[in-house]
């Protein structure tokens, strides 16, 4: 397993690691006591510095931090940093094909029945488990407490958490302090929407521009361009910010 170290930026321990790395660790922990894996974006390092991550999300406590987010490795290497990019989407698409290859079992929490019978037709060695909690369970005890009965009584390598942001970094946090849980959590928003095609990713070239967050906005700019347009460009105040505090203790903005 390679070992890359860890980027802090922005007041976050990122994980420095390749796509593949990133996997063999993951599934090298297939059978140990339960942890997670979150890839913040722009948007997640925007929210959590406005809410200080009071009922947002606690990043610290995760396993694995990764970068999702090609502008804010951008944004980084700015700021005289190298950190590695491993999209959530990218190390979603190489555990299923990997857990598919071995016959591993899954458990998925989120997509209908229907999006995960197509999953499994499109990977027939995935052994899958899944429930779809119902719209704002994470407001409800007794639902969050459905949610980790299941991922406790469907033991699994991997476990994936498709309920979006935040709510699944939340769920993924109460199922690490439950403690009765095994394997591997990973955060993975629209992931399997992706594997399944009921989403289009944008093409490699654009993914590579680090274009890939325009390509969402023109796909459904109703409910993204608060987010993209409003909300994101916030991070460039956050960046003023650390490059004055980083100066004024005497260090360059890498340090």
């Amino acid at each position: 397993m390679a070992a890359f170290g860890r980027v802090r930026f922005l007041s976050i321990d990122f994980d420095a690691a390749s796509t593949e790395s990133a996997a063999d660790d993951i599934l090298a922990a297939g059978k140990l006591p339960f942890r997670y894996v979150v890839t913040p974006n722009v948007h997640h390092v925007v929210k959590l510095h406005e809410t200080g991550g009071d009922g947002f999300v606690r990043y610290a406590d995760a396993w694995k931090v990764y970068c999702d987010s090609r502008v804010l490795s951008q944004l980084a290497r700015a700021c005289g940093l190298n950190l590695p990019v491993v999209t959530g989407s990218d190390l979603t698409a190489v555990l299923v094909q990997r857990a598919s290859d071995l016959n591993l079992k899954v458990a998925i929490v989120g997509p209908s029945a229907e999006d995960c019978a197509i999953l499994a037709r499109r990977y027939p060695g995935l052994d899958i488990s899944s429930y779809t909690p119902p719209m704002g369970f994470i407001n409800s005890e007794a639902e969050i407490k459905k949610c980790i009965d299941f991922v406790v009584s469907h033991p699994a390598a991997l476990t994936f958490l498709a309920v979006g942001m935040p709510q699944q970094e939340i769920l993924a946090q109460r199922i690490a302090e439950q403690g009765e849980a095994r394997g591997v959590g990973l955060c993975i928003g629209a992931s399997i929407d992706f594997l399944t095609l009921k989403q289009q990713r944008a093409p490699l070239w654009v993914q590579r521009f680090g274009l890939e967050w325009m390509h969402r906005l023109l796909s459904d700019p109703k409910r993204l361009a608060r987010r993209y347009l409003i909300e994101c460009p916030r991070i460039f105040p956050l960046i003023i910010a650390h490059v004055r505090d980083t100066r004024s203790r005497g260090r360059s903005p890498a340090a």
